[in-house]
């Protein structure tokens, strides 16, 4: 603590985010990272963009990645937002969205960073209880706020609220913003997106760190009514006009324009998914439904950190959460088949 830092940054609790360590031969399975590579053609699009004209300033709209997103979900590019990673898209929903005096609501075991946000702008929340099974109850969104989000799949419980569920969220909270933040809907949901045109109030962010491959990039985007998009707009050329850089808008087009490829590592992801949550049955753990390219696991018998601890010895790295009504979890990431196998044999010794 220094003596030149202001009251707020004093009494500020920043996000920790998961362990990036510098190991070699390291089976890497605690930040959800894809385990297959970007799209060639996003490779190819960046790499074109090294020259010259990075003399020069990108596009401060984005306007060519906007374009590319419009056209894959349907919507129109006045209905899109991009930021530099969905952190910072999140950031400036919390800043433009959801500071009305009453309380933020989002759910008691979700994605960590929100209550910080909240810290940051002063944002007054409640964190809502998910149920015994670690779902949503949608009845207990329906009172007053300033605001919902919630991240859908969940993280770090990987559990999916069904699109009939969002919408009767939504029709019970017309006058605040709805987030629905969906880093992992690739990987087994339907996208809220469809809803967009019918609820204004409906903002749904996503990120092309996860199913894209592209979490080196930073690139994160929403989208919604184009008011909502415009006050996104006003905060983002407020604080950093320019936030993607060149390269990131080609590469970041250039992967939503490549479905084929896409779809490809999703499905490799899913299906190497729905083959670990056997094999970790087999081995006796409790696996939630996951709708994620994560798992979230526990074992009766053996407690969470003693595993987590177990297997980093032996070279794999999960991610082990200490809050009370999660510590016995461990969450997941689907790698390969054979990172994937790396895992079982280490479990398998303890």
């Amino acid at each position: 603590m220094s003596k030149f830092w202001s009251p707020f940054v004093k009494d500020l609790v920043p996000y920790v985010p998961g362990e990036q360590p510098k190991l070699a031969k390291l089976v890497k399975m605690n930040t959800n990272e894809n385990p297959y590579g970007p799209s060639p053609k996003a490779v190819a699009a960046m790499q074109a963009e090294v020259g010259d004209n990075l003399r020069l300033y990108p596009d401060p709209n984005s306007d060519r990645l906007k374009q590319a997103v419009a056209e894959y979900y349907g919507v129109q590019p006045a209905q899109v937002f991009v930021g530099n990673g969905s952190d910072e898209v999140l950031a400036h929903a919390f800043h433009g969205l959801f500071q009305h005096g009453q309380p933020l609501l989002f759910p008691d075991v979700t994605y960590s960073f929100y209550p910080v946000y909240c810290g940051l702008y002063g944002i007054p929340f409640e964190a809502l209880p998910l149920d015994e099974q670690f779902q949503i109850r949608v009845e207990d969104y329906a009172r007053p706020n300033g605001g919902i989000i919630f991240p859908n799949p969940n993280a770090p419980t990987g559990c999916l609220l069904a699109l009939e569920a969002i919408e009767r969220l939504l029709q019970a909270n017309p006058d605040t913003v709805v987030l629905v933040d969906e880093a992992y809907i690739d990987f087994g949901g339907q996208s809220a997106i469809a809803l967009v045109d019918r609820y204004p109030n409906l903002l749904v962010a996503q990120t092309l760190s996860k199913s894209r491959s592209l979490a080196g990039l930073r690139v994160g985007l929403a989208v919604g009514h184009p008011d909502l998009i415009e006050a996104l707009e006003r905060i983002k050329n407020s604080f950093n006009s320019y936030p993607l850089d060149r390269m990131a808008i080609a590469g970041a087009a250039a992967a939503f324009e490549d479905r084929a490829y896409f779809e490809e590592t999703c499905r490799k992801v899913i299906d190497s998914r729905e083959q670990v949550v056997v094999e970790l049955g087999k081995l006796g753990f409790d696996v939630l439904p996951s709708a994620a390219n994560f798992v979230f696991a526990r074992h009766p018998q053996k407690d969470a950190a003693g595993i987590a601890a177990g297997l980093r010895e032996q070279g794999v790295i999960v991610r082990h959460f200490k809050q009370e009504r999660i510590a016995q979890f461990l969450r997941i990431t689907i790698g390969t088949p054979e990172q994937n196998q790396a895992l079982l044999d280490a479990l398998g010794t303890l």
